[in-house]
């Protein structure tokens, strides 16, 4: 058996979408039991209850969870509330626990999918059960580690496999925690299609505000549902307190939610695709070009202490042939390429001239 031959079938013993909310970590049995209580009147339409027991964290000396003391609350959650139960596993000990109390969904956290040994741990515990596992993208960019996850539990008779997009590590600070990259969402989605894909927003924007829109681009992509961090009292939070949502607000972008229409939607899912591709593409041009108009701060500094002129016309000669070369070995227009590096020169002559007069 290989990817290719998974099926969806098991996400549609619940109601689509496939919706799993919970604080990010478990931290009293009261806690937990009254954020699903809440979750359980505002919004029926959550089937499963996540938290975290064990939590790895980047840095030591953070909170890494309750640990097996927590599986007790999680178990009571659901034998009090009929919802089904998740958490994260690291290592077989973690899934042997999980087991033990009647875990029905275990997910693979984005540091654990970075690393195949650990990866292997867990397929070799769980070999031939028949529960569903879950697995985050890896912190890396890296679609070929992502995949190979799966194989391996694959590889082990498991057959109920699921994708949560939680966004990747990146040096540059964005507005997001977590880049969605979500060209490379687009090509797992692409390449294999049968795996139901989730949408892990929380960790993607890392606080509350733009979560629902997140939420939003993610369902317009046709993904099968998503898992969102919620607590009680968000403020009071053990970790990651910004990106947890109160019962209140996570009904509030549950009924937000608008899936493309039926009639349309394999058309509309192409359209947003293709946008969600332009728009990263446009984020990064904005990125370099401020990178760009820093060096020519640079430069001015150098050109003021040297007594140079600002526009140095071999220079620019340098640059046009150069970007003239690139726009025919890339089969662009030379009149446009010529055209936007033309308003690239004039800022870059603008700060310069306006850097050297405050610095007088």
């Amino acid at each position: 058996m290989n990817l290719q031959d998974i099926s969806k079938n098991w996400i549609s013993t619940f109601p689509s979408p496939l919706i799993i909310a919970g604080p990010c970590s478990a931290e009293s049995e009261q806690q937990m039991c009254s954020t699903a209580e809440k979750i359980k009147k505002n919004t029926p339409e959550v089937n499963i209850f996540r938290a975290g027991i064990w939590k790895p964290r980047t840095k030591p000396n953070g909170f890494e969870g309750v640990g097996i003391i927590g599986l007790p609350w999680l178990k009571k959650v659901k034998e009090d509330f009929g919802m089904k139960i998740t958490t994260e596993v690291a290592n077989a000990e973690h899934v042997k626990a999980a087991l033990d109390h009647g875990v029905d969904i275990l997910w693979i956290g984005a540091r654990t999918t970075a690393n195949p040994f650990a990866v292997q741990e867990i397929a070799d515990a769980l070999k031939e059960k028949d529960i569903p596992v879950l697995i985050k993208n890896p912190v890396n960019p890296d679609l070929a580690l992502w995949l190979g996850a799966f194989e391996r539990l694959l590889g082990a008779g498991i057959t109920k496999l699921g994708a949560i997009h939680r966004g990747f590590s990146t040096y540059h600070k964005t507005k997001f925690r977590n880049e969605p990259n979500w060209q490379l969402a687009i090509d797992f989605m692409n390449v294999q299609p049968n795996i139901p894909f989730l949408i892990d927003p929380s960790h993607i924007m890392g606080k509350r505000e733009g979560i629902a829109d997140i939420t939003q681009q993610a369902f317009s992509l046709g993904y099968d549902g998503m898992m969102i961090e919620t607590h009680i009292r968000p403020a009071e939070a053990w970790s990651d307190a910004n990106q947890q949502v109160t019962p209140s607000e996570l009904k509030e972008i549950i009924t937000g939610i608008h899936p493309p229409c039926q009639k349309h939607e394999t058309l509309d899912k192409e359209i947003e695709r293709h946008r969600i591709g332009i728009s990263e593409i446009d984020e990064q041009i904005i990125r370099l070009l401020k990178d760009r108009m820093k060096f020519s701060e640079k430069i001015a500094k150098v050109k003021q202490a040297k007594n140079a002129q600002v526009f140095q016309p071999e220079r620019w000669k340098e640059i046009m042939n150069n970007v003239m070369i690139l726009a025919n070995e890339n089969q662009l227009s030379e009149d446009f390429v010529q055209k936007i590096f033309k308003s690239i020169h004039e800022e870059s002559i603008e700060i310069q001239h306006r850097f050297i007069a405050q610095n007088k």
